[in-house]
């Protein structure tokens, strides 16, 4: 299971009732958080979600309205007195951009790692689930990130004593790993069944389309793409500074085959995305409108209600 909130989905400059670009995703006690532009702290108070699971916070591309929020951020999970280890990942300077910022947060009671994005595309194992970078087109290098939490197949307890597998192995056969004693080797395959389907989550802004996001978002149970535009006289500035219209992400979602689409990361001059809606839903039904405290719970198909 789940829980996804978009924070602040405001891009370039935070409004009186809008944030600037931040996203959480909790999964078994733990949080990522992508991008962290002003108002974040301010979001997840209002949200009442709590800042100490935040282990990793990624972030898409080093623009303020995406990373400016992180140094008040840093300072209040110290304040809270957190030791734990903090990831952080993104574009390569990741480390020379986080400590300049830091200046104004220079003590802090835990460590920060830092994972630099090398290449076109980069998986990190995290907590449990699988994140994907993948390189997207704007003005500077920016990333997309695909958070997917996968599924094996359903362990089958009387396979396990027909092939007389002791039971101390079981739970390690359920995790996909191999065991053995005394000459003989077990599988998972033995006492598993095909894998099931899993949850996939994709986050991409601050892009033209591109084939990247297509493949990666494919399938997707929620996708969360920017709508900077939506006036037909902004195609311009679209082009001109590398940002997406509403209908260029619909039409994504579209080819990408994804569940649902949230547009996120509006132009200032865009105080009511909800006017264009109906004609979006006309390229993919399943558009909706981002909006500040947005949340989601995203269950595996056989736990749905």
């Amino acid at each position: 299971m789940l829980d996804i909130c978009l924070l602040g989905c405001g891009g370039m400059m935070p409004l009186p009732h809008r944030w600037l670009t931040s996203l959480l995703v909790r999964y078994n006690g733990s949080s990522l958080l992508i991008d962290c532009g002003e108002g974040t702290q301010i979001a997840m108070r209002e949200k009442g979600w709590s800042f100490k699971p935040v282990d990793v916070i990624c972030f898409t591309h080093f623009h303020g309205d995406h990373i400016a929020g992180l140094p008040g951020f840093l300072m209040t999970m110290g304040n809270a007195e957190r030791t734990e280890p903090l990831t952080l990942i993104g574009p390569k300077g990741l480390e020379r951009v986080v400590n300049s910022l830091r200046v104004i947060a220079p003590d802090l009671p835990f460590e920060i790692r830092f994972m630099e994005i090398t290449g076109p595309r980069q998986v990190f194992p995290m907590n449990g689930y699988e994140l994907c970078a993948f390189r997207v087109n704007h003005s500077v290098t920016c990333y997309g990130y695909t958070l997917e939490l996968k599924r094996g197949g359903r362990f089958d307890p009387e396979r396990a004593r027909q092939a007389e597998i002791p039971l101390k192995f079981w739970k390690v056969l359920q995790r996909g790993e191999t065991a053995g004693e005394g000459g003989k080797i077990y599988t998972p395959d033995m006492v598993l069944g095909p894998a099931r389907k899993g949850l996939k989550v994709t986050y991409t802004t601050d892009t033209r389309p591109t084939a990247s996001i297509a493949e990666n978002a494919a399938g997707s149970d929620l996708f969360i793409c920017e709508g900077m535009y939506a006036e037909p006289e902004k195609k311009k500035n679209a082009l001109e500074n590398r940002h997406m219209m509403c209908r260029e992400a619909a039409a994504l979602a579209r080819d990408a085959k994804v569940k649902e689409m949230w547009l996120t990361h509006y132009s200032p001059s865009m105080m009511r995305p909800e006017q264009y809606l109906d004609e979006l839903r006309t390229i993919f039904p399943g558009t909706r409108c981002g909006k500040d405290g947005m949340t989601t719970q995203l269950r595996f198909e056989d736990e749905e209600e």
